[in-house]
């Protein structure tokens, strides 16, 4: 795990906008967005869109165009590798 992937882990124990996480890291939206899809592969971070109660399966085909306007939590499997570094 990076120290980005960490970073963003470290915000997402609740529910939490792009937005948000965005201004949490530091991370230009940009980036974020790159350092999301890695830890939404693995299954590290679970992703919800159009609202924070709607789970939704991470495609990569779509991400992209909806992952503004998504919200994230730390899986449980991200949170023991969260906590296990």
């Amino acid at each position: 795990m990076t120290d980005a992937e960490f970073d963003i882990l470290d915000e997402l124990y609740f529910v939490t906008s792009f937005t948000d996480l965005s201004q949490k890291t530091g991370f230009a939206p940009a980036l974020l967005e790159r350092h999301l899809r890695p830890l939404l592969e693995q299954g590290l971070v679970r992703s919800f869109w159009p609202d924070p109660d709607t789970e939704l399966a991470y495609e990569e085909s779509s991400f992209g165009a909806i992952v503004r306007d998504s919200y994230f939590l730390a899986s449980k499997e991200g949170l023991l590798q969260h906590n296990s570094r």
